[in-house]
């Protein structure tokens, strides 16, 4: 989300297209990604459903979704389709992510360190117009939104 230039108009116009697809097989589309990775482009789709998303639900997703785009046709460069599931650490990307997943541990990275570090691990507590506050060890932490480079939902085992 977010995405500016080329990137940005393939993903806006691939989550329309997407959306009543997904959502069509009780999924909900969590993200969508178009970007390149060493000299090759990749098309990722993310899905997340209550209960988790199985190989049948990508599957799915993914065999309705293909012939769409080949006939819409939103990319011109050769790429590589996936569906995936959001996974336990997702990132966060809208206010309603982050009230959805408040209480929870998150990891913020930055894009320049503070105070040594680039990464934040914390329970999150608040959400303020990109804004993102985390308890660390009892102590609120504040990341402005220009600060912040991604939150990521954090699994310990």
């Amino acid at each position: 989300m977010g995405n500016t230039g080329k990137s940005g108009k393939v993903t806006e116009l691939v989550t329309e297209l997407a959306r009543p697809i997904v959502e069509g097989i009780g999924c909900e589309l969590w993200d969508v990604e178009y970007l390149k990775e060493g000299g090759q482009w990749y098309l990722r789709v993310y899905i997340d459903r209550d209960g988790g998303v199985s190989i049948d639900d990508c599957e799915a997703v993914s065999r309705a979704l293909d012939p769409i785009l080949d006939e819409r046709d939103p990319i011109p460069d050769s790429y590589v389709f996936e569906v995936s599931s959001a996974g336990l650490e997702r990132k966060l990307y809208r206010p309603s992510d982050f009230e959805r997943y408040m209480g929870e541990l998150v990891s913020v990275t930055l894009y320049r360190a503070r105070e040594g570090s680039k990464e934040f691990v914390g329970t999150l507590t608040g959400y303020d117009e990109g804004a993102v506050t985390v308890d660390i060890g009892g102590a609120a932490a504040r990341f402005e939104k220009n600060e912040v480079a991604s939150v990521h939902l954090r699994v310990e085992l």
